[in-house]
């Protein structure tokens, strides 16, 4: 009985914190919401001059922009790898069984959006390398609409997409250091390697002080910066090495003790509330002085828009579909058909990897602005009728 009481007392500690996690995710969605437009207004202000001088005026070795995309999301970097472990280790992805419709959902709705996007932009070597652009979700954003719709959303649902943009999230991550590296340094990337093994011998000897693992998380930044990875990159490897402990007697880890913990709740809500609205607020601002509305039929913005909205709808809701259909895993609790559906159209919400992936894919501002464009108007009409079609199916949770 003590052993049961431990565990349900461990496990409510976990739940708790996971729904702490959902409200500081749907809080700062809407945040982030706000500070986009307020980019928007900017950029499309008397202010624009000023807004755009502003990011490109250097700081040392690097310009405004760069220090918020490079450095600054390293943070944010570090929150999605953080994640990514614990709920591989004793969250909601802790077990196959868990993987299963989360997983097959992501890669489902990682291919659809590509596919459609390659296929209104090939073979154009100019812009076919944005491929990845909609292949993203943005958990923030997708949470933030979730929560104006309180308990129409069964929670079951909420973790769903949860997992699904972790998972989203790991293969966006992927997806980086493959294709969107430059010619790599070899001794930088030896140093890294030497930094990565120092920082696995802190792990293996269970140093638990979280000191000595940021000290050489910043020797690690600094490397990959030099190696052409994606510098931000460097915060996914270090916290896959920062410890994650168990409380004796218990499969769970214990969020009192746990580095990784106190890691997590540390960052939550400097990366929630500062650092992700400050890069919304660099990277969402685009004019459209001198736009037309045939921009947004040219195939760089219809790819990432297409993909975003259609690409997500039949890569998740698709696969959603399969797997139920074929009895390999059940839908949420309670939560119908048509709820999945909207849920796969808020997948399509691909706010801030989306416009982090294309800024490494383009460097020409005028496609940098399309792409944008694309963003913000998939994102938008994903959002709005994900958000209409789960108001209108509301219904009382199954009885069980």
């Amino acid at each position: 009985m003590s052993s049961n009481r431990t565990t349900g007392s461990s496990q409510g500690r976990i739940n708790s914190t996971f729904r702490r996690f959902l409200d500081s995710e749907a809080s700062g969605g809407l945040l982030l919401m706000a500070v986009a437009l307020l980019a928007i207004a900017t950029a499309n202000s008397p202010l624009s001059e000023s807004y755009f001088a502003a990011l490109h005026a250097y700081v040392g070795p690097l310009s405004i922009q760069h220090w918020i995309n490079d450095a600054l999301m390293a943070f944010f970097f570090l929150m999605v790898g953080l994640e990514i472990k614990r709920e591989m280790t004793d969250g909601q992805l802790s077990s196959w069984s868990r993987r299963i419709l989360p997983g097959v959902a992501a890669a489902g709705g990682m291919l659809a959006p590509a596919l459609i996007y390659v296929a209104l932009n090939y073979p154009d070597a100019n812009t076919i390398r944005g491929w990845a652009i909609p292949s993203a979700t943005d958990i923030a954003f997708a949470l933030g609409v979730l929560s104006l719709l309180g308990p129409r959303v069964p929670t079951s649902l909420k973790v769903f997409l949860t997992a699904l943009a972790i998972i989203d999230d790991l293969g966006a991550v992927l997806i980086i250091a493959l294709f969107y590296s430059s010619e790599l340094a070899l001794l930088d990337l030896a140093a890294a390697a030497a930094v990565v093994a120092a920082l696995l011998g802190l792990n293996r000897a269970k140093v638990n002080s979280l000191i000595p693992y940021l000290l050489l998380g910043v020797a690690l930044w600094v490397f990959v910066y030099r190696s052409g990875i994606h510098a931000t990159l460097a915060g996914v490897v270090l916290a896959l090495t920062i410890p994650i402990n168990r409380t004796p007697g218990t499969p769970e880890a214990s969020p009192g003790v746990s580095p990784l913990h106190r890691l997590e709740q540390a960052l939550h809500i400097p990366v929630a509330f500062l650092i992700v609205p400050i890069f919304g607020f660099a990277n969402a601002g685009v004019s459209f002085a001198g736009v037309s509305p045939a921009v947004f039929a040219e195939p760089l913005s219809l790819g990432v828009a297409g993909g975003l909205v259609i690409g997500k709808l039949i890569g998740v809701f698709g696969s959603v579909f399969l797997v139920v259909r074929a009895g390999w895993a059940d839908l949420p609790a309670a939560a119908s058909w048509a709820q999945v559906l909207g849920v796969a159209l808020l997948c399509g919400i691909g706010f801030t990897m989306s416009l982090f992936i294309g800024s490494l894919a383009f460097e020409d501002q005028g496609l940098r602005d399309r792409v944008k464009f694309g963003i913000l108007a998939g994102s938008m009409v994903a959002g709005l009728a994900g958000y209409g079609i789960l108001r209108l199916s509301h219904r009382r949770p199954r009885a069980r």
